[in-house]
């Protein structure tokens, strides 16, 4: 039979998967009467455990937020999850505030973990290989982006400190449609409300964001992520390329996603013709750099057509003088 203190720390668990529990169901759970729940519950309470009662018919217990974290009970799987979770993320770039944070926090989890799990996991760790190099990405702040994420959620006007790649500050009053987590950055994308048009941009570059009163409609079309992708897409840069493959959508997009690439499918296939099958197709991109180009077309290997600029017509010649060269070494 579990003695009390078990079926104590089983209740808390049960409270923490969230909702109201009503005290037949706890009872059931824990094998005991509602006169025994209703003592558990307030071993918790004593604990400073936030339980609070629910009153009526479909009343009873529930976890209330409290001033500090009650103790949190993982199951094994549960346990591994999250440190996975933070491994991942930190080695993704995807943190807030200090990395610090995420390793203090899979330390924590660790030394209570039990000492079979710890050995599956450190094995685990040990065995397991990532195709990137950890993130060495700028953070934002997490107080930045949860005033932010809330500002979406109750779609509330939201000021912010910005400082863009050039250093130039600015504030902004900012519509914030979503954020977006991506290739190892936190972009928010909305309107600006001082120019009138969408905009993106980065969380690590926002020193500071407050809500403001008032409202406003979600927008129609495409979702934030989408967003995102065909602004960095279009972004201002030093050169504007323009070229014509011939292909699928989909051997295109392997070498050259949305976030890289706009493509356009004006030309619709002719009448009778597979649409997935391959044809010539425009693609625009934007770069600060041409010299990564040459590689990605000659990996595409599709028939192209550079339109400009003639600066990358030059590059890929080079490139492909060098290789000739290396194919005919004995």
């Amino acid at each position: 039979m579990p003695r009390p203190t078990a079926r104590v720390l089983t209740l808390l668990e049960l409270l923490q998967s969230g909702g109201t529990r009503t005290v037949a169901e706890l009872a059931d759970r824990l094998g005991v009467e509602g006169r025994t729940v209703r003592r558990y519950v307030d071993h918790l309470i004593d604990l400073d455990v936030p339980v609070e009662s629910v009153r009526g018919r479909y009343g009873g217990y529930r976890l209330a937020p409290g001033y500090r974290l009650p103790p949190l009970m993982l199951s094994d799987d549960e346990a591994l999850a999250v440190l996975l979770g933070l491994v991942a993320g930190r080695r993704a770039g995807l943190t807030t505030t200090q990395h610090t944070a995420s390793e203090t926090a899979a330390a924590k989890i660790r030394r209570v973990l039990p000492q079979h799990l710890a050995r599956r996991l450190d094995k685990l760790l040990e065995s397991l290989a990532f195709t990137e190099q950890p993130g060495e990405f700028d953070t934002p702040d997490s107080g930045v982006l949860l005033t932010i994420a809330d500002a979406v959620r109750h779609r509330r006007p939201v000021s912010i400190r910005y400082t863009d790649r050039d250093g130039r500050r600015s504030e902004r009053t900012l519509h914030a449609y979503g954020i977006v987590a991506h290739a190892g950055r936190w972009y928010v994308t909305g309107k600006d409300t001082q120019i009138g048009e969408d905009r993106t941009f980065r969380l690590d570059r926002i020193a500071d964001a407050r809500t403001l009163p008032g409202s406003f409609e979600a927008p129609v079309g495409p979702g934030p992520a989408q967003r995102v992708l065909s602004a960095l897409a279009t972004a201002e840069y030093r050169h504007e390329v323009t070229l014509r493959i011939h292909g699928t959508v989909e051997q295109i997009r392997a070498h050259l996603p949305a976030s890289v690439a706009r493509l356009d499918e004006g030309h619709r296939p002719a009448a009778g013709q597979d649409p997935a099958a391959e044809r010539w197709l425009r693609v625009v991109l934007r770069a600060e750099r041409l010299d990564w180009l040459p590689p990605v077309l000659a990996s595409l290997d599709r028939p192209f057509v550079i339109e400009r600029p003639d600066e990358l017509r030059d590059l890929v010649t080079a490139l492909a003088d060098r290789l000739a060269s290396y194919a005919r070494r004995p």
